[in-house]
């Protein structure tokens, strides 16, 4: 009997004392954003008050032949988001080929100070990026003394709202400012990309609360083998001797990396699995979204296009789901409370709208291949940088774990330059040489 008491007597104190049941209500629900799968569901939630009432309405206007029977002022809106022109023409070729071709043309000063120009965008705005990605959510703001503690910013969603409403405007100017081709593909089917695109993101922000930056730069580095594991079991692909390779020493080299790797304080075998499943997720998000945009540029579009599409729907997604969780003014009211934090997150954006830009000048200018071997240096130079800065210690088999991935990586991009070489020095059967 008095255990029973004992049981009962909480709950009526705290239906007697309506402050004290408050008080843990409150608790309860502040608690929950530390909980990184909470905060997940929820943002998918805010999510999908946006896209289910918009599934609805597209299949309202395509079951109704809205696009014989519609007429009036948002006629020509609705026909552009729903439908397009649906005229697929391929890759584009006069926006993403003929520069190139123009720069082939040119003197090989020119080139060299191009190829300077492009290398030196991309090391600065990715370099920058990835030092500020790990300082804004590793570290704290307002610490006046050594002992205070600080406060640290939580809401990766905010910060994926900062890059991509900049990354918009970007975009916005550079469609105005210089001649587009005229584009065919509806709008809503930016918005497929534009949410894995906008997780993937998410992901690489939270995972940077479980793992340090150099292994998720490693598992970033390492996508190639799920990749060809799904494109063995999904498409029936073949691949190269040289891939299986290549794909082996990458699987060997991060083994080794995160084997040797010695803990930090603030990881535990829970946070190490929940970083896992995050990396995943990026993984998994960040395939998806290529692949879309591939199918996607069946369409005639320019890449610069594809950034507006992709960023539109990306800005609306957060900020939707940002103001129905209340986040957004607190997010800014965080910013009012810390000027070094705004400084932070507004660089962050610049960096990432920049190196989109620089992303498809570089291509454009000397194709995928150069572009490849430019950012996987950036990669090795992100985890000395981040070692330096930050103290993260690796130690020597580590380190020859991260030489052994990269070694792989260049052996990949070298392989298939020298294929596509090889094929294009082929001249086709008939052909009078």
């Amino acid at each position: 009997m008095p255990s029973f008491s004992r049981r009962v007597c909480p709950a009526f104190v705290l239906l007697l004392i309506p402050s004290i049941a408050a008080a843990e209500e409150s608790s309860l629900l502040d608690g929950w954003h530390d909980v990184w799968l909470l905060r997940f569901l929820v943002n998918i939630l805010g999510y999908s008050t946006i896209i289910i009432p918009g599934y609805f309405l597209i299949s309202y206007f395509k079951r109704t032949n809205y696009l014989e029977k519609g007429n009036g002022i948002c006629f020509p809106f609705i026909k552009t988001c729903v439908f397009g022109s649906e005229a697929k023409t391929g890759l584009l070729a006069d926006v993403s080929v003929a520069p190139r071709n123009e720069g082939e043309s040119g003197s090989s000063v020119k080139q060299v100070v191009k190829l300077i120009f492009c290398a030196a965008g991309l090391q600065a705005s990715y370099l920058t990026w990835g030092v500020l990605q790990e300082r804004v959510m590793t570290g704290s703001y307002g610490a006046t003394t050594p002992e205070d503690e600080g406060e640290q910013f939580k809401d990766s969603q905010f910060l994926v709202f900062m890059n991509r409403i900049l990354a918009l405007t970007v975009s916005g100017l550079w469609c105005v400012l210089f001649q587009q081709p005229r584009h065919g593909a509806p709008m809503y089917k930016y918005s497929f990309a534009s949410l894995s695109n906008i997780m993937s993101s998410w992901c690489q922000y939270e995972a940077l609360k479980y793992i340090s930056f150099p292994t998720q730069v490693l598992a970033k580095a390492s996508k190639v083998i799920p990749v060809m594991l799904m494109g063995k079991i999904v498409s029936h692909k073949s691949y190269e001797y040289w891939e299986y390779f290549t794909a082996v020493l990458i699987s060997l080299g991060v083994s080794m990396f995160l084997l040797s790797s010695t803990p930090s304080k603030h990881l535990s075998t829970v946070t190490t699995f929940s970083g896992v499943v995050i990396l995943v997720g990026y993984i998994v998000f960040d395939s998806f979204t290529s692949n879309w945009q591939d199918n996607l540029f069946k369409h005639k579009m320019s890449s610069v296009q594809m950034m507006f599409g992709v960023n539109l729907f990306s800005c609306l997604f957060t900020v939707g789901s940002l103001l129905e969780q209340g986040a957004f003014f607190d997010s800014l009211a965080f910013m009012t409370r810390h000027s070094e934090f705004a400084f932070h997150a507004v660089l962050l954006s610049v960096c990432s709208a920049c190196g989109q830009l620089f992303i498809f000048y570089t291509i454009s200018q000397f194709g995928a291949a150069v572009f490849t071997i430019i950012m996987t240096l950036r990669q090795a130079i992100a985890i000395l940088l981040s070692c330096f800065l930050y103290g993260h210690a690796v130690s020597l088999v580590g380190g020859f774990g991260v030489a052994v991935v990269f070694l792989a990586l260049f052996l990949r991009v070298y392989a298939r330059s020298r294929m596509k070489s090889g094929r294009r020095a082929a001249p086709p059967l008939g052909q009078k040489v």
